[in-house]
């Protein structure tokens, strides 16, 4: 009689259920492009009808209230969801297939509203999704589809730039990007900051790829919204200096990583460097798994000055000297300050040996002086 080998459980288990995750993950992907398809193909027929006068007033929310009669308990259809699905296809069918002469009479057919939404069982909805090779490359369209209805008004709602709306259909679908996520990363603006960073990380950086990947991973500018003075209790702006802006990110090192980018973690703040017996504390410190390297964080509350480069550059040889392993990649310094000639920045940076980059960034009050104030906006409403 054989005797049985002992049973690896976790091993086991580990393999069972990555299968279970892979086999819902196939699933989620085709019941979103199924949904995706069939709010495309409804959104179509109530831009048709309601655009041009076919409908009247109200016609959409009555449509719904018979909806809801006829199949209680149906959710995601109520009138403002089915404006959300016109203005989906309407934002959208220029670049998707339109339908054929077939699929428009096999559609006007099947679509009657004054019955049910069960009359539109049997249409193939993914010949209206049907992908044009131009200028909706299949890549595009595969993350285009993979990614959810709200994500998707989301994007067409905040942005109106065809290159910038491809640009966050893309980076949801890589970054697996939650809708409170993406919402954020339109908030900031980060198809208009992302790469535009000053630097000196092509001539600095082992590598092409490292640099590329640095550069892409760094804004130009960054909303630190979080930062709000007065909960902080500093009464006078001109106690406002790093050390506050510091410890608000210190307080709130979870949102500023999630602005910061992907794959950081924290090491510290004022992180003790000391050589030749001088010491040296880099306001913050940060790992960066995807590019294999710690990442320094100089934090100042005015303007650029030349001096913060050199500064940096020396925490940063000291970094490479005593803390860098020999597996990592040569560590990357960021100033952080509130402005910034990028002109003059990318001269000066460029005679550094250390990969570095100067940002900028707003926060919460900053943010508030270019909004209106309670009372324009209160004589705007009486005006109009």
């Amino acid at each position: 009689m054989t005797e049985k080998s002992p049973v690896d459980v976790r091993q086991a288990v580990n393999t069972i259920k990555n299968a279970i995750l892979q086999s819902q993950y196939r699933a989620a992907k085709v019941v979103n492009r199924e949904q995706l398809s069939l709010y495309f193909g409804i959104g179509r027929y109530v831009s048709e009808h309601s655009r041009k006068g076919v409908w009247g007033t109200g016609a959409i929310e009555r449509i719904s209230e018979q909806l809801q009669k006829e199949l209680p308990g149906l959710r995601g259809f109520s009138g403002t969801s089915i404006k959300k699905m016109r203005q989906f296809y309407e934002e959208w069918g220029f670049i998707i297939r339109p339908p054929t002469a077939g699929d428009l009479s096999k559609f006007d057919q099947k679509c009657n509203f004054s019955t049910s939404l069960t009359d539109l069982e049997g249409i193939d909805y993914t010949l209206l999704l049907a992908q044009n090779r131009q200028p909706m490359a299949a890549d595009m369209m595969n993350k285009f589809l993979s990614i959810s209805f709200t994500h998707h008004i989301e994007i067409i709602t905040k942005s109106k730039d065809l290159q910038e709306r491809l640009f966050y259909i893309h980076q949801t679908f890589v970054n697996h990007w939650d809708k409170n996520k993406l919402r954020d990363m339109l908030k900031s603006d980060l198809f208009h900051h992302q790469g535009k960073l000053p630097n000196n990380f092509t001539n600095t950086m082992n590598s092409s790829k490292n640099a590329l990947q640095a550069i892409g991973m760094f804004k130009d500018e960054y909303l630190l919204d979080f930062i709000n003075v007065e909960e902080l209790g500093v009464r006078d702006k001109a106690d406002i200096d790093e050390r506050v802006v510091e410890k608000a990110i210190v307080n709130n090192v979870k949102n500023f990583i999630m602005t910061f980018g992907r794959d950081f973690a924290f090491v510290g703040n004022q992180y003790h460097l000391e050589k030749f017996g001088h010491d040296e504390y880099p306001d913050l410190l940060f790992y960066n798994r995807e590019l294999t390297a710690l990442v320094a964080v100089e934090l100042k509350q005015g303007a650029f000055k030349p001096a913060y480069l050199g500064q940096l550059s020396a925490y940063l040889r000291i970094l490479d000297s005593e803390v860098k392993k020999p597996f990592e990649n040569p560590n990357i310094g960021i100033v952080l300050c509130k402005e910034a000639d990028k002109t003059f920045v990318e001269f000066l940076i460029q005679g550094y040996d250390n990969p570095m980059g100067v940002a900028t960034y707003k926060s919460a009050e900053d943010v508030r002086k270019v909004l209106p104030s309670e009372e324009d906006l209160r004589k705007a409403m009486e005006e109009g």
